[in-house]
């Protein structure tokens, strides 16, 4: 066909949208929202948002960071729709965030998972599911899914009256993902979560991602930003400060840094030589550090593997000699 006759229909049906519209993957917008929340009489009290300007795009984690009190949990009640905007508006979904439909396809995870203490994990994710109107069948899959991506197998007919905080909230992440969203919405998700639940619960907010879900995490803990996020907002005192990916937030533009194993102490004496001559400045060349995260769950895992055995830290003055006697003791 020739190119004309293409260009002919188009000009002939102007309202026809193309295949591919800019906003097609964008599933959260605000555009110029503000949120002032006022006292008895009318009063202006506190402005919690101040023209706020983001977009959520598809198959991303989105970080909200900032301090208490800077308008995160604000931001995700006017994208759910549980409060109005004094100005501005919300689009999810290409929707009106006051349409509520758009809530079948969202899940949510509170700050405060506010559950029923006295029925037992499958009764909780069960009375959610007959909310959605999800079919016995149905229901009776997704419970045994999302308990067992929780953990939950060996407390799931205990009531929550008896869980600690942390089993609460994996309950919590469960009851949020039982409609099986397009769209997750977290607020705090490792609040009351040990380390160990912490680094689950963020393999486990990759692996949505890689499901294709979006997600929105909203968080002050700033590793848990770091480690899934990417791209993120940060806000203080309702105003928008800085926004990008984290990778090229992160990154300090003027120093560069090279990892290298086996060097002797010859070779990197004449490495730093080889900066000097060229200009740059040797501010260290030591070996790199983990974080405390990593240590703590590197030596539980050790210690799942080989009962018994004792991590010594070679600057407690000691050797693998002591370690291995500490070890055939034990």
């Amino acid at each position: 066909m020739p190119v004309a006759s293409d260009t002919t229909a188009v000009a002939e049906a102007p309202d026809v949208a193309p295949a591919s519209s800019p906003q097609s993957d964008v599933v959260i917008e605000t555009r110029n929202l503000s949120k002032i929340y006022r006292d008895f009489w009318g009063r202006r009290k506190v402005a919690a948002l101040k023209s706020l300007d983001i977009e959520v795009r598809k198959g991303e984690i989105f970080g909200l960071l900032g301090p208490n009190g800077s308008g995160k949990s604000t931001t995700i009640k006017l994208i759910l729709g549980l409060l109005f905007p004094t100005s501005g508006r919300v689009l999810v979904f290409d929707q009106d965030a006051t349409e509520t439909r758009k809530n079948e396809r969202i899940g949510y995870l509170p700050e405060e998972s506010y559950l029923y203490k006295f029925l037992t994990t499958d009764e909780t994710l069960d009375f959610y599911g007959r909310l959605f109107d999800l079919s016995g069948a149905e229901r009776k899959r997704r419970i045994d899914e999302l308990v067992n991506l929780v953990g939950l197998q060996g407390a799931r007919h205990r009531q929550l009256r008896e869980y600690s905080k942390g089993m609460t909230r994996r309950v919590g992440l469960a009851q949020a993902l039982i409609n099986d969203p397009d769209l997750i919405l977290l607020d705090e998700p490792t609040t009351g979560l040990d380390p160990i639940g912490t680094r689950d619960m963020k393999d486990l907010i990759l692996s949505l991602r890689d499901q294709g879900k979006t997600i929105l995490l909203c968080s002050h803990q700033l590793s848990d930003v770091q480690d899934v996020c990417d791209r993120v907002a940060i806000l203080h005192q309702g105003e928008l400060k800085e926004l990008g990916k984290v990778s090229e937030l992160l990154k300090v533009q003027d120093v560069t840094e090279v990892h290298a194993r086996g060097l002797s102490d010859a070779a990197k004496t004449e490495i730093a030589e080889v900066i000097r001559r060229h200009g740059g400045t040797v501010e260290s060349i030591d070996n790199p550090t983990t974080t405390m995260e990593d240590l703590f769950l590197n030596i539980v895992r050790e210690s799942e593997r080989r009962p018994g055995a004792r991590r010594v830290s070679a600057g407690e003055g000691t050797n693998e000699k002591v370690a291995a006697e500490s070890e055939g003791k034990s």
